[in-house]
């Protein structure tokens, strides 16, 4: 199958895939609201998802060595307990007896009057199967989200059994076919649809959880733009985990070779992120997300440093900065001498990712503008940073990218191993394509800053790659459009034309009304 062929299936598959996720989503819901009304349709969706990756896990194995007909589904809790449970939380992190399964409990959902205490059993020993072994802490937690007993779903054990059986049996129906046939990442891709479309309908407390696939996509070309490996990739604020999850499907396993790291002070996302590495066959094993304020007490101390870090912090939001007077003794903001104002923690959020950068990594970070010119301590840690050559560059992106907010915000890109002590700055604010409510960047979008990244040279209107002395001339002003010009959009006016196409109208409107008044004078006089 040639290259043309596989993306017109992928795009096939991948509509088909909204149209029906969508379509639950919106049938299911109600009165209640949407961005929170996720939770469920998203949770039961991981639940498919494990429930069939399991059973999947037990067939395969009973297949090649000769049982044809097992079926792991089919079998008795008791015997799934006695043979098939050792060593699996090992393997998979975590076990599901065969009455738990997805498959059995959607077969009876409709008549099942105890529906929802049963699935609030199910999650509950999904999660504590995990308790004692190495997956403990991916596993804890994941389901909490999910209140099955909540009035959100109903007022009655009807309404809510209803409600939830109707979410089952519409996941239930949609086709993903096998795993490994499918050319899209099919429960990937249907988590990051629906996702993101809450986004978009949440307005800005959506766009606070939802780092866009395009705008992802480019942050992880952008950390590994002429590496052949990295040891791990982190990201300090990970959110749903969209961030960490782009670099997975941007390159290849082998060249990511210690697995996902990020930390998130949001439960609800915490836990979708965590869901998230698995919906996207990210073992166990190979990621480690933790909850917890990043600033405050930072989780992967232990963990770091990180050849590849990928981030969109939140802006400029309140922190305890210089009232927490040990802050600045603290081995991550130390060295600047300043700490990040207390309503603007945005130089924290970078100070942070510094620390925890490898001497041969890179940095990728969304930022708002305003830190790139405000002046006080953010002027001084902007100073530490530039005088230290750790700004490697500076990409303004067009505005509107983002679910919630059209702020044009920019991308910092930080290293610690640069060979010139020279700043490189894009303007791609032209970069984008419009869709219905928000810009997009397109393939070719990145291409264009990726090459500008790579090639470091003086382009008119879109990069330049300036010294640092012209940078302290600038008093440290890091804005993009201080170094790189605007192109002037507006059209040329040639005055002499014009001035003469106004003599020419004027002369004809004297016409008109030497011909208006002839008229009149002709009927007054007829008159």
């Amino acid at each position: 199958m040639d290259n043309n062929q596989i993306k017109t299936n992928e795009s096939i598959q991948r509509s088909e895939l909204h149209r029906k996720i969508w379509a639950i989503a919106d049938n299911v819901r109600g009165t209640v609201d949407g961005w929170d009304f996720k939770q469920y349709i998203l949770g039961i969706l991981f639940y498919r998802f494990i429930s069939e990756n399991m059973k999947e896990y037990f067939n395969k194995a009973e297949h090649e060595a000769g049982d044809l007909k097992f079926d792991y589904a089919r079998i008795s809790d008791e015997e799934a307990e006695q043979y098939f449970k050792p060593n699996t939380v090992e393997d998979k992190g975590y076990f599901i007896l065969p009455s738990q399964l997805f498959e059995n409990v959607v077969e009876k959902a409709r008549v099942n009057s105890n529906l929802n205490v049963e699935l609030d059993t199910i999650f509950k020993n999904i999660e504590s199967s995990a308790v004692g072994f190495a997956s403990e802490d991916d596993i804890k937690g994941l389901f909490e989200d999910i209140d099955v007993r909540s009035s959100r779903l109903g007022n009655t054990v009807e309404e809510k059994n209803k409600r939830l059986a109707d979410i089952l049996i519409g996941i239930s129906e949609i086709n993903f076919g096998r795993f490994e046939e499918n050319q899209i990442d099919a429960f990937g891709d249907a988590y990051e649809y629906l996702i993101s479309n809450y986004a978009s309908n949440a307005g800005k407390s959506g766009g606070e959880y939802f780092t866009p696939q395009t705008v992802s996509k480019l942050l992880a070309r952008l950390v590994m733009e002429g590496k052949k490996k990295i040891n791990k990739v982190y990201d300090p604020t990970c959110g749903s985990g969209s961030l960490l999850l782009q670099m997975k499907k941007q390159f290849e396993e082998h060249i990511i070779e210690d697995g996902f790291f990020g930390q998130e002070s949001n439960m609800t996302n915490y836990n979708l992120s965590r869901m998230n590495m698995f919906l996207h066959n990210i073992n166990y094993n190979k990621f480690s997300i933790k909850h917890g304020d990043t600033l405050l007490k930072p989780m992967h101390n232990d963990e770091k440093p990180f050849d590849a870090i990928v981030s969109n912090p939140p802006y400029s939001i309140k922190w305890v900065g210089d009232g927490d007077p040990t802050l600045i003794n603290d081995v991550r903001f130390a060295p600047a001498g300043k700490l990040a104002p207390k309503k603007k923690a945005d130089y924290a959020f970078i100070m942070h990712s510094l620390n925890y950068l490898s001497s041969q990594g890179r940095a990728a970070i969304v930022c708002f503008p305003g830190i790139f010119y405000r002046k006080s301590a953010e002027k001084t840690i902007r100073q530490y940073l530039v005088d230290n050559n750790f700004i490697d560059c500076v990409i303004q992106l067009p505005e509107n990218l983002f679910f919630g907010t059209s702020i044009a915000t920019c991308v910092l890109v930080m290293s610690k191993n640069k060979t010139e002590n020279k700043i490189l700055f894009i303007d791609a604010s032209k970069e984008f394509k419009k869709e219905t409510n928000n810009y997009i960047l397109e393939e070719k979008n990145i291409e264009v800053i990726v090459e500008g990244f790579k090639n470091r040279s003086d382009k008119q209107y879109f990069s330049r790659y300036v010294d640092k002395s012209e940078i302290e001339e600038n008093d440290y002003n890091l804005s993009v459009s201080t170094y790189v010009e605007k192109e002037d959009t507006r059209e040329v006016i040639d005055i002499k034309a014009l001035n003469k196409e106004i003599e020419e109208t004027v002369r004809k409107i004297n016409e008109l009304r030497d011909s208006i008044n002839e008229i009149v004078k002709e009927l007054e006089t007829d008159a």
